[in-house]
C-alpha cells in the first residue's frame, strides 16, 4: 500500500611495567552501595555500573528519526515538539528508498507520491525548530553528482543551512545485483565497482562546493543478507568493494539493521547481534582506512525490529527501541535513526493487551486498515516512549560508561553526565513477572539524596516521573518496562571532583605482537599522570601509567583484543571521566615457525565458506599436526569439512591433518590445505590467532 515502506519480501530478508599491568582499578574507583533508607525486598539481579570504563560520548545527532516526503504529517507543529521531548537531534530525510527517486529542485519522485508541503524548505523548518541536524540521501539511483552538489550549493551556501550529513543513495546493494531489487538504480552498471566510483565523483562534486560536508558511503551490515555475497563477475562482495575504492574519500558509512527475529522477546534477544556486526564495520575500516579509520563514523540511519509485518506498535517494539539504539550508540555509531516517523497501517494483531496496528512509524498516522483505525495523528506508539527514554538518559556531552547486568532478563545502559551525576537505564524484559534489582557502582559514589526517577511501565501514560519509587541502590522493576534512575554523586567525590578534564581520544602509534603504544591529547588542567586502564566487562585493569601524553603497553598476548581509556589524575588524586575509548588487536609473531593464511571465500549473510593454508618455516619435518584457533564471537561454527578432521568444543576448534596433508616439510618445503562450510548468526570476523602443533602462528593474508 502506499504508505508501506516496503513488503518483507523486497527488505530482504605511557611506559607500563609488568606489574602494573597486574594492578586493577579498584582503589581508584571504589565500589560504592550505601544503604537504603528503606528495607528493600530481597535482589534477584545486580546491576553493576562502572564511571571509569568510557563507551564514548554521546553526540548532538546520537539520536535521530526518518521523515519522508509521502508523508503529509511530517511537518507538523506538534512533530517537532515531539521530537524535542524525546531529545531526538537528527532527522533523515527525504525517506528511505525514495531518495533514489527523488529530486530536490521540484520536490519531485517520478513513479512515487509526494505529499503536499513536504519539500525540502519546508523539512528544514522542521529540522531548525526541532533543534536537529539533516541527514540527507544524495540521489544515487536516478540522480547525478552534479544535482547532488547543487543541492550542497542550495542547502549550505543560498539558504545557510549548514546541512553536514549526505549519505549516498539509500540501499544500493538492493539495486538487483544480488537478485533481489527494490532500490531504483538507472545505471547501467549496477555493481559495487560502479557505486564506489560514483561515490568518489559524488563526494568531489560536493566538497568543491561546500568542503566542510561530510559525506557517506552505504554498506550492507555484516553478517545480514547480503554480507559475504560475491555477485557473478565481480571480485568482492559489497563492503570489501566498496571499501577498498572509497575508504580515503568518505567521512562516515551508513548501515541499516532489521533483525526480522519474530517480535517481543526474540527481537529483544537478537540486539546481542550488534556489538559485533558493528565491531566488524569498524574492523573494516581499519583494514581500508589505516590511520584514516579514526576519523570515519558508523551511522545506523535505520532501525525498526521488523521490516515487515510484526510487534511493531507495542511495547516489546517501545523496549527494542531503547535497548537497540543504545547498543548501537555504545558500540560506536555516531548517529542511529529509527524508521520512522509516520508509515503507515498495516496487519491488525494484539499483543499481550494492547493493539498492534503494524505500523513502522513512531507516531500514529491516524489511518484505518478496514473498521479498525489507529489513534489520532501524532499519536505516540512504543517505540517513541523508548527513544524518549534514552532522552532522558543522556545529553549530547555525556559519557557512555559500562553497566551490566547478572541476569539475562535484565539489561542496563549508563551515562556519566557533565555535572558528574550518574544516569542509569533498566530495562525489564520479562512481560509477566517484576524484578528487583541491587544497583553496585565502581568509580562512582552515591550521595544520600534520593534519585530522580523516570518510568515507561504498564498503565503508564507515557514516560512518567516516579521520583520516590526507586533508591540509588534498589529499584523494583515493572514487566516489560524501562526506568531512568538519575544518582548524584556524594559531595567531594568521582569525576566532577576533578581539576582536570578528559584526555583526548587516544591512537595506536605501534603495534606488534606483544607490545602497543597509545598517544592521546593532553587533558585541560593540571595532570599529575596519565592512566591507561583496560576494560573488562563493568571492571577494569590498569596496564600503564604516564607522566606525558603516551605510554607503551607491555606482556600483551599476541592477536588479542583491548579496549582501553585514558584518564587524567589531578594533583590531589581524583581521576578525570574517561576518554573515548580505543581498541586494538595485537598481531601475531613476525619470526614464528608457522604461518597460516585464512581466506572467506564466499558467504551468504548466515553461512560461508573458508580456505585455511598452512605452512612450516620450522627446521624440523612435521609428520602429523593439528591447528587450534577461536571463533571471535559465539554465533560461528563449522558444519563441514574437507582435507582435514575438524572438531569444536564451544567457541575452540581443533583441526587435525587429513590423510594426504600430514605431512610439512621444513623450510617452507610445503603447505597444508584445508576448507569448511561454517555457519554465523552475527557477524563473522576471521579468528586472530592459530597455533599449530601449540605455537602460535604469523597470520598473513
Amino acid at each position: 500500500m502506499l504508505f508501506r515502506r516496503r513488503s518483507a519480501g523486497l527488505r530482504r530478508p605511557l611506559a607500563a611495567t609488568a606489574s602494573a599491568a597486574l594492578a586493577v582499578l579498584a582503589a581508584a574507583l571504589p565500589l560504592s552501595a550505601p544503604a537504603a533508607a528503606d528495607p528493600a525486598p530481597a535482589a534477584d539481579t545486580t546491576v553493576t555500573v562502572n564511571a571509569g570504563a568510557g563507551l564514548g560520548t554521546v553526540g548532538q545527532a546520537a539520536l535521530g528519526a526518518n521523515t519522508a516526503i509521502w508523508d503529509s504529517h511530517m511537518n507538523d507543529p506538534q512533530v517537532a515538539s515531539l521530537y524535542r521531548d524525546a531529545g531526538i537531534g537528527a532527522l533523515r530525510y527525504p525517506g528511505g528508498s525514495y531518495a533514489d527517486i527523488y529530486h530536490w529542485i521540484d520536490n519531485s519522485a517520478p513513479g512515487g507520491y509526494v505529499a503536499p508541503g513536504t519539500g525540502f524548505d519546508a523539512f528544514m523548518g522542521t529540522v531548525q525548530a526541532t533543534g536537529a541536524q539533516p541527514i540527507l540521501i544524495a540521489n544515487y539511483g536516478s540522480g547525478t553528482a552534479q544535482e547532488a552538489a547543487d543541492w550542497v550549493r542550495y542547502a549550505n551556501v543560498t539558504k545557510g543551512y549548514g546541512a553536514k550529513y549526505w549519505e549516498i543513495g539509500n540501499e544500493i546493494y538492493g539495486n538487483g545485483v544480488y537478485g533481489s531489487g527494490w532500490e531504483n538504480d538507472t545505471h547501467a552498471d549496477k555493481t559495487p565497482d560502479q557505486y564506489a566510483r560514483e561515490v568518489k565523483a559524488y563526494a568531489a562534486a560536493m566538497k568543491a562546493v561546500d568542503p566542510t560536508v561530510k559525506i557517506g558511503a552505504v554498506l550492507t551490515m555484516p553478517g545480514n543478507w547480503p554480507d559475504g555475497i560475491v555477485a557473478g563477475g565481480d571480485s568482492g562482495d559489497w563492503n570489501h568493494t566498496v571499501l577498498a575504492a572509497v575508504a580515503h574519500d568518505v567521512d562516515f558509512v551508513s548501515v541499516h539493521w532489521y533483525p526480522n527475529a519474530g517480535g517481543g522477546d526474540r527481537t529483544l534477544a537478537a540486539v546481542q547481534q550488534l556489538p559485533g556486526e558493528l565491531r566488524e564495520v569498524r574492523n573494516l575500516l581499519d583494514r581500508y582506512a589505516g590511520a584514516d579509520s579514526a576519523k570515519i563514523g558508523i551511522a545506523m540511519t535505520e532501525v525498526n525490529s521488523e521490516s515487515g509485518n510484526g510487534a511493531l506498535t507495542s511495547r516489546p517494539n517501545g523496549l527494542f527501541a531503547a535497548e537497540a539504539m543504545s547498543t548501537a550508540l555504545e558500540n560506536g555509531v555516531f548517529t542511529v535513526d529509527w524508521w520512522d516517523t509516520h508509515n503507515g497501517v498495516g496487519p491488525i494483531t494484539t499483543v499481550g493487551d494492547e493493539t498492534d496496528y503494524g505500523d513502522m512509524g513512531m507516531l500514529s498516522s491516524g489511518a484505518c486498515n478496514g473498521s479498525v483505525c489507529e489513534p489520532a495523528v501524532n499519536t505516540p506508539f512504543a517505540p517513541y516512549y523508548g527513544i524518549k527514554a534514552l532522552g532522558a538518559l543522556s545529553d549530547p556531552g555525556d559519557t557512555m560508561v559500562a553497566s551490566a547486568a547478572s541476569g539475562p532478563e535484565v539489561s542496563s545502559h549508563a551515562v556519566l553526565r557533565a555535572n558528574g551525576d550518574l544516569s542509569v537505564l533498566l530495562l525489564n524484559k520479562n512481560s509477566t513477572t517484576a524484578r528487583t534489582v541491587d544497583l553496585r557502582y565502581l568509580g562512582f559514589t552515591a550521595g544520600t539524596a534520593a534519585p530522580a526517577v523516570q518510568r515507561w511501565a504498564p498503565g503508564d501514560t507515557g514516560l512518567v516521573d516516579a521520583t520516590g519509587t526507586a533508591t540509588a541502590t534498589s529499584a523494583i522493576l515493572a514487566p516489560y518496562s524501562l526506568t531512568v534512575l538519575t544518582v548524584h554523586p556524594a559531595a567531594g567525590t568521582g569525576s566532577a571532583a576533578a581539576t582536570v578534564g578528559a584526555p583526548g581520544t587516544p591512537r595506536t602509534t605501534a603495534v606488534d605482537a606483544s607490545t602497543a603504544t597509545l598517544s592521546w591529547p593532553a587533558a585541560t588542567g593540571a595532570v599529575d599522570r596519565y592512566e591507561v586502564y583496560e576494560q573488562l566487562g563493568t571492571t577494569v585493569q590498569l596496564l600503564g601509567s604516564s607522566t606525558g601524553t603516551s605510554a607503551t603497553l607491555y606482556n600483551l598476548p599476541p592477536g588479542s583484543r583491548h579496549t582501553v581509556n585514558v584518564l587524567a589524575r589531578d594533583q590531589a588524586g581524583h581521576l578525570s571521566r574517561p576518554s573515548v575509548p580505543l581498541t586494538f588487536t595485537t598481531g601475531t609473531p613476525a619470526t614464528s615457525t608457522c604461518t597460516v593464511s585464512y581466506q572467506v571465500t564466499s558467504g551468504w549473510g548466515n553461512g560461508f565458506v573458508a580456505d585455511a593454508v598452512v605452512n612450516n618455516l620450522g627446521p624440523a619435518d612435521l609428520n602429523g599436526w593439528t591447528m587450534d584457533f577461536d571463533w571471535p564471537s559465539t554465533g560461528q561454527s563449522v558444519n563441514s569439512w574437507w582435507n582435514a578432521d575438524i572438531a569444536s568444543t564451544g567457541q575452540h576448534v581443533r583441526v587435525t591433518n587429513g590423510q594426504y596433508n600430514a605431512h610439512l616439510a621444513p623450510n617452507g618445503g610445503s603447505s597444508a590445505e584445508f576448507g569448511f562450510v561454517g555457519a554465523n548468526n552475527g557477524a563473522n570476523p576471521s579468528p586472530t590467532v592459530f597455533r599449530l602443533n601449540g605455537t602460535v602462528c604469523r597470520t598473513v593474508s
